[in-house]
Formats: structure tokens, C-alpha cells, sequence
């Protein structure tokens, strides 16, 4: 039975890292819950403090996930305006799959600014900052599950 467990946890950790990548999957959790199985095996015993801060790290990733693409945009100039468009894009683009993760944000922050009269050389440098926080947000995402994963193996050996 553990190695039966141990499989399904490492197919939890794999695809924890499409789900990095992929909007429909959530990434971070995925590789969390893999822990989790493994723990329940006699073959992994985690600490309950690897547990708890690999716990925190996943509720905090997967709240900043969506608030990165908005700072990356108030970072690259972009207003409140552009803020909330991005943050409106985030929602409007999930069901479209990654390309609409990327697109919504990036569109939403551009109308935003173009809404509050900037011009469409400043937008577009507010939705390129929209841009630059969702791939920052999935290098993040790529990093927890590869901790996760070098975790499991840790422990394993």
C-alpha cells in the first residue's frame, strides 16, 4: 500500500508543476496534497513544521497569485485604473486557459489605463508590467512545487 501511496504522490507532485503553468489546475496545492499522501505512508515522516510552513507557503502563493500580475503594473506606472483591469483580467481570463491568464490581465490593465485617459504607449508599459508579474508568479509557483518535490525525494532517501 505505501508504495501504491508514494506513486499517487509523486503523480500529485507532477502535476503540481503543469499545474504551475495551467490556470485550471492549482499548482501549489496539488504538490501540498502530494506531501500529504506520502506522509501517510510508513516510508516518508515529515515534521509537523514542514508541514505547517509548506501549508503557509501554499496559502500564501495562491493568494499573491492573483495580486502579482496588479503589482507588476503599478510597478511599471501603471494606476489604480490599471490595477483593477489587471485584477479584472485575471478573473475574465481564467476560463479562456493559460493564453487567457496571460492575455486577460495584460488587456485589462491597458483598457484600465486607456479608461483613465493615459496614453496607449503608457497603457501598454502598465499591461507589460502585468505581464512581467504573472510569469513571476509562475516562477514562484515552479520553485514551491520543485521544493516540494526535492522535500519528498529528501526524505525518501
Amino acid at each position: 500500500m505505501d508504495i501504491f501511496l508514494l506513486i499517487i504522490a509523486f503523480i500529485f507532485l507532477a502535476v503540481s508543476f503543469i499545474g504551475s503553468i495551467v490556470p485550471a489546475l492549482p499548482g501549489v496545492p496539488l504538490a501540498y496534497i502530494g506531501l500529504w499522501i506520502a506522509q501517510a505512508t510508513d516510508m516518508v515522516q515529515f515534521s509537523w513544521q514542514v508541514l505547517l510552513i509548506y501549508g503557509i507557503v501554499t496559502v500564501v502563493v495562491q493568494v499573491l497569485d492573483y495580486f502579482i500580475p496588479a503589482w507588476g503594473t503599478k510597478h511599471y506606472g501603471g494606476t489604480k485604473y490599471g490595477v483593477w483591469g489587471s485584477i479584472f483580467g485575471v478573473f475574465v481570463g481564467m476560463p479562456f486557459g493559460f493564453i487567457g491568464v496571460i492575455v486577460g490581465p495584460l488587456v485589462g490593465a491597458i483598457l484600465g489605463e486607456l479608461i483613465n485617459g493615459k496614453e496607449l504607449e503608457e497603457a501598454v508599459k502598465a499591461g507589460w508590467g502585468s505581464f512581467i508579474g504573472i510569469l513571476f508568479g509562475v516562477i514562484i509557483k515552479l520553485i514551491c512545487c520543485g521544493l516540494m518535490t526535492v522535500t519528498l525525494i529528501h526524505a525518501l532517501v
